[in-house]
């Protein structure tokens, strides 16, 4: 892979005419629309998942991290930008204090469409409605087990039962949509895929099954537990019946649909089945770093200009500083498992799930 790329984002700011689309939205130099911004509001999390980070993490200052009022001027000038769909990630974004803050800000900004949540599920028990009423639409739920002792060695520290309190208090909350992801990990839970889509099945909620990805060194090998769609999707297709369909929900998702049921079965396949063509999403990381491509370290930090104040930047030269960074989004991620090394040295918890 090519050296990573940083930007200066004091650089020569390129104007509308250069660097968007009709109506000032993003575009790539590959014709790409971006409407989906992924942003991290915290490295931390309550979790310690094996395919994720580190055991022993060390996080980050406060300092580093944007504030939340920083956070939502990133999102106003993304939703400036074109983009409508928002989600909050992590790290473990209820965590963040004050996040309830955050999100009844950017739900209620004119041009967001959807703002979506993804969550380990540790804190829905007791913050589900409080998320619900401060706009979040759709919440993606983490849950790789349905087995405690399993489930406490893939998250290291996890406790099952607060997650799965979370799932009902998330159903009972009454959001538009509740998908559970889960992660395929060879010899680890492998043997689930079919009881995690019948306990998704019995609640009415979706499901999608996503390949590993090489982000970060966490102490084992991926190429042993990375598991494919092509590998899995057989044996689904087998005892549910399922049928391919056109839905988008706006990610990489593709979904089928099964007989009876109003659950989706939806795989993320960045190795088999890669969905480069289509991305239409870039993510800012708890340090605002403007990553446009998960699979690649090329990044522009708008944290300075965020805080250059004195200097004379305005919200006006952060459009510019995120016009700019459609000139490093790549076509596509460099993930390769057989690799000894990660492609990504950066953990998955840095930049947002």
């Amino acid at each position: 892979m090519r050296a990573p790329s940083k930007l200066d984002p004091k650089a020569s700011l390129p104007s509308a005419s250069t660097a968007g689309g009709p109506g000032g939205d993003l575009v790539d130099h590959y014709g790409r629309r971006i409407r989906y911004l992924r942003l991290s509001v915290t490295d931390r999390c309550d979790f310690r998942c094996t395919y994720c980070m580190a055991e022993d993490m060390t996080f980050l200052p406060r300092g580093q991290v944007m504030s939340l009022e920083e956070c939502l001027r990133v999102v106003q000038a993304f939703v400036a930008l074109g983009v409508d769909k928002v989600r909050l990630t992590g790290g473990e974004p209820l965590v963040r204090r004050d996040i309830l803050w955050l999100m009844a800000r950017v739900s209620a900004l004119p041009g967001v469409r959807e703002l979506v949540l993804t969550t380990n599920g540790s804190q829905l028990a007791s913050m589900a409605q409080a998320v619900r009423e401060a706009g979040v639409r759709r919440v993606n739920i983490s849950i790789d087990s349905l087995r405690p002792d399993r489930f406490r060695e893939i998250t290291r520290v996890g406790d099952l039962s607060k997650v799965l309190a979370g799932i009902d208090a998330a159903v009972a909350a009454g959001f538009a949509g509740i998908k559970l992801n889960a992660v395929m990990l060879r010899g680890f839970n492998d043997d689930e895929f079919e009881d995690l889509v019948d306990f998704a099945v019995a609640r009415g909620i979706d499901i999608s099954f996503i390949e590993e990805m090489p982000l970060g060194d966490t102490g084992h090998l991926r190429a042993d537990t990375c598991m494919t769609q092509d590998e899995v999707l057989p044996r689904l297709q087998a005892r549910f019946g399922l049928v391919a369909t056109g839905e988008d929900s706006g990610g990489p998702a593709r979904y089928w649909r099964m007989p009876g049921s109003q659950t989706r079965v939806g795989f993320i396949s960045p190795h088999s089945h890669n969905f480069c063509d289509s991305c239409n999403r870039v993510r800012v990381t708890a340090t605002g770093d403007l990553y446009p491509c998960l699979g690649q370290d090329d990044m522009l930090p708008l944290l300075p200009v965020l805080r250059d104040a004195a200097g004379g930047h305005t919200d006006t030269a952060l459009l510019g500083a995120i016009r700019q960074s459609m000139g490093i989004k790549p076509h596509g991620h460099d993930f390769d498992v057989r690799k000894p090394a990660p492609a990504v040295v950066r953990f998955m918890s840095l930049t947002g799930g």
